[in-house]
């Protein structure tokens, strides 16, 4: 039932779709990338059962429409990737031409970790600060309160 479902609906998308580019005409809409997003997958995957693509590559109008986005917006497919597209450390360059940000990025990484660390520490009560009164008989420094396990 469930494949006969799926052939249906490949059928009926290969019908609305007709000889058009897209869907709704000469440009994509969202409808479009969620077509390809189920339809890509099926086309190119190796599958186990292989019923429901041989139905798929039957409709030539829908692999037409997946050959189409995939050379549009994914020119590298099944080629070299784009040359755009970050090369892997030690390639030609070095690591330098990488990511002229790496370090940046690292440092604010770790801040951002340590910030949600003790904000967690402080919200949940493991650690707090307790100051003493107004007067400067009762000043005292800032002590650090650990949350004492019980046995």
């Amino acid at each position: 039932q469930l494949y006969r479902d799926a052939r249906e609906c490949l059928t009926l998308l290969s019908q609305r779709l007709g000889s058009q580019k897209f869907f709704f005409g000469d440009s994509p809409a969202s409808l479009d990338a969620f077509v390809f997003s189920r339809l890509a997958p099926l086309l190119k995957a190796k599958l186990p059962n292989g019923k429901l693509q041989q139905h798929l590559k039957s409709l030539q109008n829908l692999c037409n429409y997946c050959t189409s986005i995939l050379s549009l917006y994914f020119p590298w497919d099944g080629g070299e990737p784009p040359a755009s597209a970050p090369r892997a450390a030690g390639a030609d360059g070095g690591e330098a031409e990488e990511d002229p940000h790496k370090r940046r990025n690292q440092v604010l990484s770790v801040l951002v970790g340590l910030v949600a660390m003790l904000g967690y520490a402080f919200l949940s009560g493991i650690v707090s600060i307790q100051r003493g009164g107004a007067g400067p008989a009762a000043r005292q420094p800032i002590a650090l309160e650990e949350e004492e396990e019980e046995e």
